[in-house]
């Protein structure tokens, strides 16, 4: 199962990321995961929300640059050795780690781990073989 996920390239000025989540506010689009990851001259935020499509022509229809791609959203026990025990399976598998994050909906349960690897149908299958839980785009939504 893959997750969309949009990415909003942005300049690296002030103000640029409340502009984008307030266009989000305004069209009742909600985040549930979001990551910046920046350069000295321009950003790219990587968000999960419950309206893929809404939000990618919003965002364009205020001037930005948007993407989407797929991401695969791993739940793990929140506990010390969950991010861990899923790279330990990444590694033997011989898979590579494009980028992540996560984020944790209530602490002392489920932690969800946001991945891009560069072989996605092996990672899921090879995640999934191993016992662990590959949640769809709208579970993510739902937590």
């Amino acid at each position: 199962m893959r997750v969309e996920q949009i990415a909003v390239f942005l300049e690296n000025k002030s103000g640029r990321l409340a502009e984008i989540t307030g266009i989000l506010a305004e069209n009742n689009i909600n985040i549930r995961a979001l990551s910046v990851a920046d350069t000295a001259d321009f950003g790219i935020l990587r968000l999960i929300v419950d309206r893929v499509d809404a939000a990618k022509k919003v965002l364009k229809e205020g001037g930005f640059t948007v993407g989407k791609t797929n991401v695969i959203a791993v739940e793990v026990e929140d506990k010390s050795g969950g991010l861990a025990r899923v790279l330990k399976t990444v590694e033997t598998e011989g898979l590579n780690v494009e980028y992540m994050y996560a984020f944790v909906n209530k602490s002392g349960e489920n932690a969800v781990l946001i991945f891009r690897f560069d072989d996605m149908d092996k990672a899921i299958s090879s995640l999934q073989a191993a016992g662990f839980t590959i949640l769809s785009g709208d579970q993510v939504c739902a937590l």
